[in-house]
C-alpha cells in the first residue's frame, strides 16, 4: 500500500439552480459518472452524502457544487478525468456551471488512509490560489511527486490541460 494517496477538490459554480431544467442533463447523468469514478483503476474514495452523491454539500456557498476523492496517484485521476466518459460531462460544463477566474480545482497528498473533508479542501484551494502550483496545493498541468518521491511519479505535469489553470 502507498504511503500517499492523492486528494483533489474541484468547485462549479451552478448556473441555474440544481433542480432546474438547465441542469437536468447534469443531475441525469450524476450517478453514471460517480459510478464510473468508483469502478476506475486508481480510484480510493469520494465524499457523499446519505443520497449517493455531494450536491447537498455547500460548504463553498450556496451557488457551489463539490467534488472531493482520493486517488491512488495523479496518473489515476488524469486517466478518469481525460480518458473515459467523464469527458462527456466535462465538454458540457459551460451548459451548467458558470465560468471562473480563479482556480476552482486543485490537488495534494495525504497520507494513506486519511480522507480530507471541505475545510482542508478549502485551506488548498486557498494555498494554489495565493502561491500558484506548490507541493502542498498542484494542479494537473504541474503535478508534484508525492512526499516519499515514489518512482514513477512526474513533477513535470501531463500535456491534457487543466482548466483550472
Amino acid at each position: 500500500m502507498p504511503r500517499y494517496e492523492l486528494a483533489q477538490l474541484n468547485i462549479a459554480r451552478l448556473a441555474a439552480p440544481l433542480d432546474s431544467p438547465q441542469l437536468a442533463d447534469f443531475v441525469a447523468n450524476l450517478d453514471r459518472i460517480n459510478t464510473l469514478a468508483e469502478a476506475s483503476p486508481g480510484f480510493v474514495w469520494r465524499l457523499q452524502t446519505e443520497e449517493g452523491d455531494a450536491t447537498g454539500i455547500r460548504d463553498f456557498g450556496e451557488e457551489y457544487i463539490v467534488n472531493l476523492s482520493v486517488w491512488e496517484d495523479v496518473q489515476s485521476l488524469h486517466d478518469y478525468v481525460y480518458r473515459t466518459a467523464h469527458t462527456e460531462v466535462l465538454a458540457r460544463r459551460r451548459e451548467w456551471f458558470e465560468r471562473m477566474d480563479e482556480a476552482y480545482a486543485v490537488l495534494w497528498w495525504v497520507e494513506a488512509g486519511h480522507r480530507p473533508d471541505t475545510a482542508e479542501a478549502r485551506e488548498r484551494l486557498e494555498q494554489l490560489r495565493a502561491h500558484g502550483p506548490t507541493p502542498a496545493a498542484f494542479t494537473f498541468k504541474q503535478a508534484f511527486p508525492p512526499p516519499s518521491g515514489r518512482p514513477g511519479e512526474s513533477a513535470d505535469g501531463f500535456a491534457d490541460p487543466c482548466p483550472a489553470t
